[in-house]
């Protein structure tokens, strides 16, 4: 009896380690860039904020009517965010409108960091305190929001968005988002 009872006791730790590799082996098929959130299919949060280059100026939510506009909540410390940014010029260039949303940024070392890279925003809103993201469920940079001509978030990446996604499902989707503008 003694020797079976230290069979199963050694085998706790291999059953253990067993379970271990089963949920790491799962979140390994999990893509944590895609993220549900519960605005999608409902109205963008209100965005008045000032301007990054015009802080006499500001974004309002008018800035969403009767426009597909992609939302990049994004920051000049943010290593990802330079990532990202080439796919956001490429994405300019191919028609799409893009919004950006410096978070918890200074002004100046945001303003250098376009001038460097290049800008692909048709405005830039200055959320300095981080604040009005809180109403867009963002907690870090960056995500890309899009909203339809209407005002509805239709899709989030969490994340610095790779060519792939914006050539297969963000330039996609901005299309047909237009097509449905022009019919309704």
């Amino acid at each position: 009896m003694k020797k079976r009872s230290r069979y199963l006791i050694g085998a706790i730790p291999l059953v253990l380690a067993t379970g271990l590799l089963v949920v790491l082996w799962a979140g390994l098929s999990h893509q944590p860039s895609i993220i549900p959130s519960p605005l999608i299919g409902r109205l963008a949060p209100p965005l008045t904020l000032p301007r990054l280059a015009h802080p006499d100026r500001e974004v309002t939510p008018m800035v969403f009517r009767n426009h597909v506009t992609l939302l990049n909540v994004w920051a000049s410390w943010c290593v990802s965010c330079q990532y990202e940014h080439p796919t956001l010029l490429w994405l300019k260039r191919h028609g799409v409108r893009i919004l950006g949303l410096d978070y918890k940024d200074h002004r100046i070392p945001a303003l250098a960091y376009l001038k460097k890279y290049g800008n692909p925003y048709v405005k830039v809103a200055y959320d300095r305190r981080g604040l009005a993201t809180i109403n867009w469920g963002v907690y870090g940079t960056p995500e890309t929001f899009v909203v339809g001509p209407h005002g509805h978030i239709r899709y989030k990446y969490v994340g610095p968005i790779p060519l792939s996604v914006a050539r297969r499902t963000i330039l996609p989707l901005v299309h047909r988002l237009r097509l449905d503008e022009s019919v309704s």
